[in-house]
């Protein structure tokens, strides 16, 4: 069984409805991209961390969901500050920073079963158009669950690539994680097809 993000709590975070958590992520979302002061969306960002903090997810856990994205917002600022200026450059990474983190404070106080419920719960009016509401859910739900198990193979074969004295090759690390996905992949597929 693949582990989600779901980090168990009894905070006010984690006891608000999943609907209100995902109705409050497309309201900051929103609004983030409307605003147009730096300052703004900084304050944007403090009041995430500090949401991060009233459901006592760890600081080590709330960097690690942005650490990865952290080179491509280091490219994004360094290409914005180039064409636009700095205050533009500024303002775009603050503007994905902050909601990089809020999408993962919904992962980390949700559990995904919720979460997928809620979303086809929306979607359920698209089902009248031939949509399939419950694959979209399960697409949904494996790509969530997916996130933890990647980064966790990674993490694997990183360590057994240090030991062996290959950390530094990028296809020594690459190749065996992409077959070890392909292989997780074939495993859930079969899953979902014994099971239909």
């Amino acid at each position: 069984m693949i582990a989600g993000l779901y980090r168990p709590g009894t905070s006010p975070v984690h006891r608000a409805r999943a609907g209100t958590k995902l109705a409050a992520l497309l309201g900051l979302g929103t609004l983030l991209f409307v605003i147009a002061d730096p300052w703004l969306a900084a304050a944007a960002l403090v009041l995430t961390l500090a949401a991060h903090g009233l459901a006592r997810i760890p600081a080590p856990v709330a960097l690690a969901q942005i650490r990865p994205a952290l080179w491509i917002l280091a490219i994004l600022f360094a290409v914005q500050a180039w064409l636009v200026g700095l205050d533009a450059a500024l303002l775009l990474v603050l503007r994905f920073a902050a909601l990089i983190l809020a999408a993962a404070l919904v992962t980390l106080t949700t559990r995904t079963a919720e979460l997928v419920a809620v979303i086809e719960w929306a979607l359920s009016p698209l089902g009248r158009l031939g949509v399939d509401v419950a694959k979209v859910g399960l697409a949904i739900s494996l790509a969530i669950r997916f996130i933890p198990a990647v980064a966790a193979i990674v993490e694997e074969v990183r360590e057994a690539q240090r030991a062996r004295g290959q950390d530094r090759s990028m296809i020594a690390l690459a190749v065996p994680v992409i077959i070890r996905l392909l292989k997780m992949a074939d495993e859930i597929a079969e899953a979902i097809d014994a099971r239909s």
